[in-house]
């Protein structure tokens, strides 16, 4: 098996694959859409397109692969949910109104569009009342709707549609085989047992694991630019970039927690963004459609740990050696480019020539805030009037977040390369490892007892403390005591980085915790997962357990409620919805589950 096989044998089967909208379901490879629009006439417009927030859609439990999916909506005075099932190579969909419309007035409308998307070859039709799709190797796909036909015209549809009307609790069903509404009930009632039953075998987190999918599988699509599955951070932020963007750390992560349901998955997400690689050899901050990508800088340097928790999993020695290659050349990168002479490691930002000239490949490159950027914390106090070394192009301030995260990125290459027989590279990665080991050490304030960040222009400490400071518990080199001090003093803290809701993304008693903008006192879901896996290395077992109980939290508050599943969450209350930047479906959210399902032995 190789990356290659795995991208053809996954690009295929209904699922909802077509990004810009989550009432269209796509036949892959032949890309053929059968989507969904709805008219309340005393609107104007067609509701088309639809993701989670527009007109109150939630979404529910749902498989990995699609073979169920179940989201409910709001229109006009009906609530509406649209439930789907793949059985035996067919499409069946039962759309369910429920509600009163008032006497007099006209009944809602559904669009069924039959479309090709991509550019895929085949021929569109609409006669006999059906309409669909014929492809060169003889396939011909029909959609047969139970759906009374509506008056209907001025849909703007674009290809082949019908329209039909929608009456409160008169179920509609949409299929590519002729069904009954009655038996397309009860199929999805059989496709929605097994989706269930998979959650039911995680008992008190059950929750969490469907919060996670349902995320992480409605933001899954077909991606056309490289013919390949993977899983963007939203539907949103892939649309405002033009068709797709992977970012660094958020793509690896989804990689990890895909590997609780489908392997595939996990491992297509891994290759995804390692294969976008820049010319120097790392992996870059964000990479969209066109080739755009920031060849200026890269992210938190995650990739080897999500690749050994995988393989820990699955044992699939194949994945590790085809990924090894492009990890460890990213691994040199960092020690050659974020090194300060100290042996300490900081972010950075490098002026390069523009190759398409995007906003955000020409602005904030070779700067402060490039640099931040590499850190993924775009706007975290710990940077705030941070020195910039303009000719070396790196931030100068020590970074015990990079430094601890580096070690760790050496301790699991180090494993890798035993896996993929590699191991003449051990000896230099153990060397870069102990080296950052030993300079993480002067990172340490006894003053204050925990590692701080530390200016390398004066040589004095940083008293802005984050999680990120909690990461220089990746070294083998922390104390016993230092443990002691970090946990009491900080970590548990109610004052500094612990409470009900854990952890904010800057300490509490910093003056730019209220802020709670963004990285300024928001919790975040991957500092919290890379805590955690800090705590693990360090064998800190009782405060792993709180932190996993905390995530958990934060994240079902927001689920339950409102089938929401955040970027980020307040500091103060745990709540998602306060802040308008803070997109409501972003799939990292759902670390905070994976750490509880983890916790628990389950994972």
């Amino acid at each position: 098996m190789n990356y290659g096989e795995l991208r053809a044998q996954t690009a295929r089967g209904w699922n909802t694959w077509f990004s810009p909208s989550m009432t269209a379901h796509v036949l892959l490879p032949y890309g053929f859409a059968v989507n969904l629009c709805f008219k309340h006439f005393a609107d104007s417009g067609l509701v088309r397109n639809l993701k989670v927030g527009d007109h109150g859609l939630r979404p529910g439990s749902r498989s990995w692969d699609g073979t169920y999916t179940y989201l409910s909506f709001r229109l006009g005075p009906l609530d509406v949910t649209v439930e789907s099932a793949a059985v035996g190579g067919e499409q069946i969909i039962l759309v369910t109104p429920t509600g009163e419309i008032g006497d007099g007035m006209r009944r809602p409308a559904l669009v069924i569009e039959g479309a090709l998307l991509w550019g895929k070859p085949g021929q569109l039709f609409k006669q006999n009342g059906k309409i669909g799709a014929r492809f060169d190797d003889g396939k011909t796909i029909e959609i047969h709707t139970t759906g009374q036909p509506d008056a209907y015209t001025h849909t703007s549809a674009l290809c082949p549609c019908l329209c039909v009307t929608l009456e409160p609790s008169v179920p509609v069903a949409v299929s590519t085989t002729h069904v009954t509404a009655q038996e397309a009930r009860r199929l999805l009632d059989e496709a929605r047992a097994k989706v269930v039953s998979e959650e039911a075998a995680y008992g008190d987190l059950a929750g969490a694991y469907q919060a996670m999918r349902s995320c992480l599988a409605w933001d899954t699509i077909y991606e056309p630019e490289h013919d390949r599955i993977c899983s963007p951070v939203s539907r949103s932020w892939s649309e405002g970039s033009g068709g797709y963007v992977l970012f660094d750390w958020d793509t690896y992560f989804a990689a990890l927690m895909c590997g609780l349901g489908s392997r595939e998955l996990a491992y297509l997400n891994a290759f995804a963004i390692t294969s976008e690689a820049t010319e120097d050899g790392f992996i870059p901050n964000f990479a969209s459609s066109d080739g755009f990508r920031s060849r200026d800088r890269s992210q938190p340097p995650v990739g080897s740990l999500v690749t050994l928790r995988l393989w820990e999993r699955f044992r699939d020695d194949w994945f590790v050696t085809e990924i090894f290659p492009a990890l460890l050349k990213w691994n040199e990168w960092f020690a050659a480019h974020r090194t300060l002479p100290d042996g300490t490691m900081a972010w950075g930002s490098e002026k390069y020539a523009p190759r398409l000239g995007r906003y955000f490949e020409v602005s904030d490159t070779g700067n402060l805030q490039g640099a931040k950027f590499e850190s993924g914390l775009d706007n975290s106090p710990m940077y705030d009037g941070a020195a910039f070394d303009e000719k070396r192009q790196i931030m100068l301030l020590s970074d015990v977040g990079l430094t601890g995260l580096f070690i760790e990125d050496c301790r699991c290459l180090i494993r890798l390369a035993e896996i993929a027989g590699r191991t003449e590279e051990i000896p230099a990665l153990r060397a870069r490892m102990e080296a950052a080991e030993a300079a993480l050490e002067s990172m340490w304030n006894p003053d204050t007892g925990i590692f701080e960040n530390r200016d390398a222009v004066t040589g004095k400490f940083s008293h802005r403390i984050s999680p990120t400071n909690l990461y220089a518990l990746f070294s083998s080199r922390v104390s016993a005591e230092q443990k002691k001090s970090v946990s009491e003093k900080y970590l548990l803290n109610p004052d500094e980085l612990g409470g009900e809701f854990m952890l904010p993304s800057i300490s509490r008693s910093d003056p730019a915790f209220p802020d709670q903008d963004y990285w300024r006192g928001r919790i975040w879901a991957p500092m919290n997962y890379l805590v955690y896996e800090a705590l693990s290395e360090a064998g800190m077992d009782t405060e792993k357990r709180l932190l996993a109980a905390s995530s958990l939290k934060v994240l079902l508050g927001e689920w339950e409620e409102h089938g929401h599943v955040h970027e980020n969450y307040s500091g103060i209350d745990g709540q998602g919805c306060d802040k308008p930047n803070s997109n409501n479906f972003y799939h990292w959210g759902g670390l905070l589950g994976y750490i509880a399902v983890v916790e628990s032995g389950r994972g």
